[in-house]
Order: structure tokens, then sequence, then C-alpha cells
């Protein structure tokens, strides 16, 4: 028996036409002696009756019955009948199929289910079970309207990224999985060989190599919907696999590249939901995003705004200030207005925000609330009357307006400002649910120092061009960040492409000689066969998925994800290999003892 049309698909024009539906029995019922079952799909639920007073005649209603008994909730059965429309006042306008059923002249039980572990219908929020148990049973959590729509999103996304690149010339390439191990700012997950004991692949952090290489051999346009793989612990917008758009250009500018991203996502929105966005997108330089959002991914859905008081205050008698501002730290303030905070935030609301202030790693939070035309706190007294009023100017205070003051080292402060702003945006209820803001943060260092031992790194990756002389005391990159709703959904760049300018570079982050020869002396030589200009991006396209959806996490939008604890508890893996698999790869074998799986208890890590 073959199905003629999917659970999903039949309509009123369809009454009186011979079907034969195959699905599963998502939920069944007995109405004195007739039987109703919602048959599911991946398409849809059409409602199935067995009448036994209005079967075809010939009709062996006891065998049938006896077929049906069979029917236990998530069996596999296939119907055929004749499509009628429901008895009025019965039909269900939430359906698509609502309007009719299937009166059923034949059935077959293809494969009985177990009794499944949790409800695969539509469920209310809070009814579905832990992740950990919708994640053991994968196979069957997919089956639910809510994860096969979020599946269907996902490959339709990725097939218009296609149509789109292809309509602008790129070629779809494929990098290797099993690379050489290089530092990329991550660990590798390595993979031993056994024709060559001893040594190691590792599988890719990111096709950077390799796409640089392809631009060396005049592939000027390459894009990938490119499998990575990192072993890092896992978050909300982390997996230790994961999928991102790939794209490198030769012969381009930064606007190059921003403009072809911009007009890729124009071109996924409009296949989507039939709606254009608007580009440019905003641009917003790195020290102008932390001083403003405290974030170099900031969320322009909502205000919140820092204003930098570090002049305002500098003459004040506050010695916990004096003191920060002695050693180069800032001053910066955010103003909670009266219509936003009002009476919500009360004095033990202020204590609770101090105290998480400090577990945003700030060293506390000083508040000053506009009282009677005057700020009024319990710090006031340390600062004069004009100080006082050139605040209350500088933030623009009005009646009843809340003041949070932050002060501190600058980058610290700021991100530690930064996550009190997000808070208190979720705690107010700020944040607009179906608000989409991208924008393009700009203007990024190069490098940056570490505080205690004043060694530098790489803001972004040790390939990105930089803007001017290395020996500098601030040098820019030539990167950028793509941001949507307070979430980095990529970072692009223009790439050095002289190899005497990359061994600079890397000599700049610590590495010496021999290192620089070991871990890319095969890339530098590569630069050194004539590499073009070249540049470009890569978009998480989990993240940017779960985003669109409005889902917590990622492994939500992936078909088999691993679960917070980076486990799969589907197959169970990782898992111990064989002693004989170990031996002929030449690997001691180890004792992993006891995995910590993770349970209904583990929580992401932020």
């Amino acid at each position: 028996m073959r199905r003629t049309n999917t659970c999903g698909e039949l309509r009123s024009e369809d009454i009186g036409k011979k079907v034969c539906l195959q699905g599963w029995v998502r939920f069944s019922r007995d109405h004195g002696g007739v039987a109703f079952i919602d048959l599911a799909d991946r398409y849809g639920i059409t409602q199935i009756v067995f009448d036994p007073e209005d079967v075809p005649k010939g009709t062996d209603v006891n065998s049938m019955s006896n077929t049906m008994r069979g029917f236990t909730r998530e069996s596999v059965v296939s119907i055929s009948g004749i499509v009628r429309k429901r008895v009025e006042g019965t039909e269900d306008g939430r359906n698509p199929t609502g309007e009719v059923e299937v009166l059923i002249t034949e059935a077959e039980l293809l494969n009985r289910s177990r009794s499944p572990p949790f409800e695969l219908g539509d469920q209310k929020e809070g009814v579905l079970p832990n992740e950990d148990t919708r994640m053991r049973y994968r196979y069957l959590d997919l089956r639910r309207t809510e994860v096969i729509q979020a599946m269907q999103t996902r490959s339709r996304f990725i097939h218009l990224i296609r149509e789109y690149m292809d309509k602008n010339d790129f070629l779809e390439i494929e990098t290797p999985i099993l690379a050489r191990s290089t530092p990329e700012g991550a660990r590798d997950f390595i993979v031993p060989s056994r024709v060559h004991p001893g040594t190691f692949y590792a599988l890719p952090q990111s096709p950077q190599l390799f796409k640089q290489m392809l631009m060396v051999g005049s592939m000027d346009r390459y894009y990938q919907i490119a499998r990575c793989f990192r072993d890092e612990d896992s978050r909300k917008d982390r997996q230790p696999e994961f999928t991102q758009l790939d794209m490198e250009m030769s012969f381009v500018d930064m606007k190059d590249i921003q403009d072809t991203i911009e007009g890729l996502i124009a071109f996924v929105w409009k296949g989507l939901y039939g709606t254009e966005i608007k580009i440019p997108f905003r641009r917003i330089g790195y020290k102008e995003a932390m001083e403003s959002y405290g974030s170099d991914k900031p969320d322009l859905r909502y205000g919140l705004k820092f204003v930098s008081l570090t002049e305002t205050v500098k003459d004040a008698p506050y010695d916990i200030f004096q003191r920060i501002l002695g050693a180069g730290g800032i001053v910066a303030g955010i103003n909670l207005k009266a219509d936003v905070a009002g009476e919500r935030i009360g004095r033990n609301d202020v204590d609770r925000y101090i105290g998480q202030a400090k577990k945003f790693g700030l060293g506390g939070l000083t508040w000053m609330r506009c009282k009677d035309g005057k700020l009024d706190s319990n710090i006031t007294k340390y600062f004069t009357p004009e100080i006082l009023d050139n605040i209350k100017q500088k933030m623009g205070a009005e009646e009843g307006d809340l003041l949070f003051l932050i002060a501190g080292p600058w980058k610290s402060t700021y991100e530690g400002g930064g996550a009190l702003r997000k808070k208190l945006a979720e705690d107010l209820d700020l944040i607009p649910a179906d608000e989409m803001q991208f924008l393009w943060m700009v203007d990024c260092p190069m490098f940056e120092v570490d505080p205690v031992s004043g060694k530098y790194d790489v803001f972004h990756h040790p390939f990105v061009l930089p803007e001017n002389d290395l020996n500098d005391k601030y040098v820019g990159g030539a990167c950028f960040d793509l941001c949507l709703n307070g979430n980095e959904l990529g970072s692009g760049s223009l790439r050095i492409h002289d190899p005497v300018m990359q061994r600079e570079v890397f000599r700049k982050i610590g590495m010496d000689d021999e290192k620089i020869e070991t871990d890319f002396g095969f890339f530098l030589e590569a630069l050194g066969y004539g590499a073009p200009p070249h540049g470009g991006i890569a978009l998480g396209i989990d993240r940017f998925i779960s985003i669109l959806l409005g889902k917590d996490t990622i492994r939500e939008v992936i078909a088999f994800p691993k679960n917070k604890k980076a486990v799969s508890l589907l197959d169970g893996s990782p898992s111990k290999v064989d002693d004989d698999k170990l031996e002929e790869l030449q690997i001691m074998s180890l004792s992993i003892g006891d995995i910590d799986f993770g349970g209904p208890e583990s929580t992401d890590e932020e």
C-alpha cells in the first residue's frame, strides 16, 4: 500500500476522494464503538474514523476491529478510506485538515510501538519532560510539531543560503575534516592515525587556513556549510560540533564582505518570511559598544545605555572613586527612568542588585535616586552639591529616576555593567520578544594585553590584517562582528596575505620561530606563492536559527545534539574503546571511570 496523501494535506475539496494515509497513531479514542484516531506525520495530523455501521459491504468488521486494537500510541499504520466532511460542530479550526476526516475502509499495522516515555502531542509549557529525557529519546522528540518546524526552518534556511551564494558566483568547496592540529584559540579534538603510529589528525575548529589557501589557489569566491569541532565546555549557544556558513573572497575590502552578508540575510529573510529586511545594518565601534552597552555584542532592542561619569566625578571627595580613578579606572552610570523603574525597584531590590553586581565581577554598585529635585542616597554626603548637580545633568535624571553607578578597570567594569544591564532589562520586561536588531561591530583592536602578564593576545585571531604598524601603542584590526539581539552571529576580517607580516604577528603574540615553523610553516609557504588580498566571515547557523525561532538553546535546532555536559545520551558517547582498538593504534588503555552524563539537575554553563 502506498500513501496517496500526507497527513497534513487533505482539505474540503478532497471530500469523496479515496485515499491511503500512512503515519503514527498520535491519539485514539472510542466513542460507543466508533473509533477516532489522530494520524500524524511530519506534515500534519488527520482525523481517521472507524465506524462499524458505515464500512463498505463485505468488510470483515471483526477482523478490522482486531487489527485496530493493535494500534497502540505511536504505532505506524496504513489507512485506506474515503474523505468525508466532519459532523457539523466537530470541526477543528486550529488544524488545517480540521474540516474533514477519513472513513476507514482498510487498515494495516506496519509496526507496533512500545509505550512512549513522554507525550508527543502538542504540549503546553511545563508539560514536557526535562531536556535530558528528550535528548535520550531524540528520535521520538523529533516527531513533535515544534521540533519538526525547527528542522524545516533549518533546511529552508540552508537551501536559501546555497541559492544566494550560487547566484553570486560562489563555489561550494569542501575542506578537510582530518588535518593537523594548529593553535586557533580552542582545544582540538584529535584523531589517532593507525598507519602512522604516535601521530594524530585534528578535527577542524574552522576551515580558516584552508579557505585562505583556496584564495591562493584562485578560488576567489568560496563558501561552505561547514562542520566545525571545538573541545569546549557546553553552553546554551555552544556545542562540541556545530555548523557555520564559511565564506572567503579575494580582492575585496571590509564593506564588500559586509554588503555580501547583508544581501544574503535579506535574501534568506524574504525567502523565510516573505518580507523585506532593512539594510544596511547599523555600525557601532567597539569602544562605543562597550562604553554604551557594556558588551561587544550589544542588544539594541532596549535602552539603559551607560553614560561616562569619569570626568564628572574626578574631583569628588569619595575615597572609593578616587582610588579607582587614580589607578586608571572609569566611572559610568545607568539611568532607570521613573516610568521604567518607578516603585518597582525599592530599597531591598537595590540591595539585591548590589549583590548581583558583585557576581558579575563588579566591586559593588553605587546608587542615587532623584527625589524632590535632588539626588539622594546613603553616599551623597561624600559629594559636593555642585558635583551632584553635574551628575544629575549628565545623566538626564528627573524626578523618581534611579541611578546605578559602576566603577573600576575599563574592560571588566563595562563587561560587568553589561551583564547588570541585561539582568535589569529582563527583570523589568524591557526586551521586545519579536524584534530583530542586527548590527555590525566595527573598529576593533588587533590585540588585547593581559593586565597581569602584559602579554599580547589577538582580539579575533592571528590572521586578521593589522590596520597600522605593529609597533604602535594601539594596533587596530581589519575585523568586525555581526550581532543580533545581544548575540554574536559571526566574525569576519580582512586577512594577512604577506608571509612576512604574518610571521611578525605570530611573534607579537609570543610564538618563537621554531613554534611558528612547526605549526604554520605550510601556511606561510602558501602565502609566499602570490596570495591575493582577501577576507571573509563565518556565521553560526545553529545560533542564527535558534534566535529566529526564539529558542533558549541551539540544542533545539540541531537534530542530534549533545546535552549540557557535551554527552550524547542517545548513543552513550563519549564511551570507552575496546583495548584491541587502542592496541592497534598503539595507544595505552585508559580507564575513564564513571562518566557523569548529566541529568535533570545539570545546568548550562554561562
